[in-house]
């Protein structure tokens, strides 16, 4: 599955990246943003995706979901793919 056929939501209502502009350990998601962001977004480009850089901040991914429930994702020392595994994860997550 390529990142163009990732479909956000029902149930995922936002999603929130905070990364380092400079750290090492936010240099994936950095990579993940120019590689995957404009053909996610393409697919679903109603759907929030909030990115928030912050020097010395820690990588972190947060899910938000129906109802105000919350989840979030430490991504320091991802790689690309591996951030795209977690957006996957994160989004075909069902109503609890």
């Amino acid at each position: 599955m390529t990142s163009k056929a990732i479909r956000l939501g029902p149930y995922l209502k936002e999603i929130r990246i905070h990364l380092c502009q400079k750290s090492n350990e936010s240099s994936g998601i950095r990579d993940f943003i120019r590689k995957h962001y404009v053909p996610i977004k393409k697919q679903n480009p109603a759907f929030p995706i909030l990115i928030r850089e912050c020097e010395g901040v820690e990588p972190k991914i947060y899910a938000r979901y129906d109802f105000g429930k919350e989840t979030s994702v430490s991504l320091s020392n991802h790689q690309s793919d591996q951030v795209l595994e977690v957006v996957k994860r994160l989004a075909s997550a069902t109503k609890n």
